[in-house]
């Protein structure tokens, strides 16, 4: 597990940021008992999914690995064992 970069994107980064931002929001409107706070912190929270999706989608994700090299790199990784 240590060598993958799962989520260590700017993409990634950047939506749950958002998202984070959006369930504090969310949790300090509930708790005053603003309905209209709540829903705008859930808001936010989908506004963040929706970043980080245009930002992968504009190449600051993980790019997508071909499935003949990880193939490879399995069979690679099992012949060293």
């Amino acid at each position: 597990m240590a060598d993958s970069s799962h989520g260590h994107t700017p993409a990634a980064w950047t939506g749950v940021t958002i998202a984070f931002i959006g369930f504090c929001i969310a949790g300090a409107f509930m708790v005053m008992a603003e309905p209209v706070g709540f829903w705008a912190g859930m808001v936010v929270i989908v506004l963040g999914g929706v970043v980080g999706g245009v930002m992968r989608a504009m190449g600051m994700g993980m790019p997508k690995e071909d499935e003949g090299l990880v193939a490879r790199r399995q069979q690679a990784a099992t012949s060293q064992h």
